[in-house]
């Protein structure tokens, strides 16, 4: 996660991504767009769902699904002012997409 790291997800993580959001296009798009507008300092998560499917989900502060018991962490967006404020000032949501889709 990062600039120019990684890539789109393959296998199993792929499979369950488009089992819920039909493509991994369309999870970039939701999940960016949760995130950009979550109030506050917090965190977005891509989490497996104890009945097996992916789901994003948001915690705030020092919030995890693990212990809100909302499912086990696949990806973690950190949307905290600190992550993001000196390089992209209020535009969170530029920052997410660079994070996370730039390969």
């Amino acid at each position: 996660m990062g600039p120019n790291c990684g890539g789109e997800p393959t296998g199993p993580i792929r499979k369950k991504i488009e089992e819920k959001f039909g493509s991994f296009s369309a999870f970039k798009t939701d999940f960016s767009n949760l995130l950009a507008g979550h109030f506050g300092s917090g965190w977005g998560w891509l989490v497996l769902k104890d009945d097996g499917t992916a789901d994003i989900v948001q915690t705030h502060d020092a919030g995890s699904p693990l212990k809100e018991n909302l499912g086990r962490p696949l990806l973690c967006c950190d949307v905290w002012e600190h992550a993001y404020y000196i390089d992209y000032k209020n535009d969170r949501l530029s920052y997410i997409n660079s994070r996370l889709y730039s390969s």
